[in-house]
C-alpha cells in the first residue's frame, strides 16, 4: 500500500500521460467522492497546479465504454469510495497488483464491481495501464444527499495531494 507524505505540485514535473478517473454517484453523499476529487483537481488544473496533459474524467458509475480511453494512457489513477473497515474519510492507496487485489475483494457498490470488471477487461485486452493506482476513501454515508459528510469532504484535498504525489513518483520511475 502506498503512503503519502507531504504535498506535491505538478507545475515543473514532466508527467506521463495520466488518466485520473473519478468514480461514484454524487446523489449518494460520500459515494460521489471520486467525482468531488476530480472537480477539485480540475480547479487545480485551471490554476496551473496540475499539468494540462493529465486527463481528468468523471467516470460516474462507470462502464466498459471507458476501456477505450486506457489505450491513450500508460498510467491510471482511479478515485472511489470503498469499504476499508476504517474511520470515515480514511484515504488508502493501492498500486498495481495491490489495486487489482483490492478490487477483487468485497464490493459495497455497483461501481466497485464495474471498476473491477473494467480493469479485468483491460488486462484481457492488453490495454491495462502499466502504472495504475486506486485511491480509496472510506465513506460514512451512502444515503441520498448531494454533499459528502464532513469527514469525507476533508479527505478530498488529501486524495488530490496523493494523486499528485503518485504522478510525481511515476515521473521519476
Amino acid at each position: 500500500m502506498y503512503t503519502h507524505s507531504g504535498s506535491a505540485m505538478l507545475t515543473d514535473v514532466v508527467t506521463l500521460p495520466t488518466l485520473i478517473l473519478g468514480i461514484g454517484n454524487v446523489l449518494l453523499s460520500d459515494d460521489g467522492v471520486g467525482i468531488h476529487v476530480i472537480r477539485a483537481l480540475q480547479a487545480m488544473q485551471k490554476s496551473g497546479e496540475v499539468a494540462a496533459s493529465v486527463a481528468l474524467r468523471d467516470g460516474g458509475t462507470i462502464g466498459l465504454s471507458l476501456l477505450t480511453e486506457f489505450a491513450d494512457y500508460p498510467s491510471l489513477i482511479a478515485v472511489d469510495a470503498a469499504e476499508l473497515g476504517a474511520a470515515p474519510g480514511t484515504v488508502r492507496t493501492f498500486l498495481g497488483d495491490e489495486m487489482d487485489r483490492q478490487l477483487g475483494g468485497t464490493k459495497r457498490s455497483a461501481h466497485e464491481v464495474a471498476l473491477s470488471d473494467l480493469i479485468g477487461a483491460a488486462h484481457l485486452s492488453g490495454s491495462a495501464p502499466a502504472m495504475r493506482a486506486l485511491i480509496a476513501i472510506q465513506p460514512a454515508s451512502t444515503d441520498w444527499g448531494l454533499e459528502p459528510t464532513d469527514a469525507v469532504k476533508a479527505a478530498v484535498p488529501v486524495a488530490c495531494a496523493v494523486a499528485l504525489s503518485i504522478m510525481k513518483d511515476w515521473s521519476h520511475a
